[in-house]
């Protein structure tokens, strides 16, 4: 893969990824007090949100810049680089 070529930046995301990791720690917290299962699984529920709208902005970033610079490109080797990693993606997506 061509990693090595310049990326789109993800600093925006910093703040949501500071909320998933202050939610998890919620929940580490909530273990510790032996809290009820179905606090902890909501607190766990909201993480798990969290963590999936960070995914979906870096996948739609990727897709918007990544793909569309490689597809404008014409470098046959570099749009199926980038197919094959959105079908990986995809494939162990669950």
């Amino acid at each position: 893969m061509k990693n090595e070529k310049k990326h789109p930046n993800h600093i925006t995301e910093l703040g949501k990824i500071n909320r998933a990791i202050g939610q998890l720690e919620g929940v580490k917290k909530m273990v510790e007090e032996n809290r009820y299962c179905v606090e902890i699984l909501q607190q766990l529920k909201a993480a798990r949100s969290a963590i999936k709208n960070i995914e979906q902005n870096v996948l739609k970033k990727h897709m918007q810049m990544c793909l569309l610079k490689a597809a404008k490109s014409q470098d046959e080797e570099e749009i199926l680089t980038k197919i094959e990693e959105l079908q990986n993606i995809i494939k162990n997506y669950n």
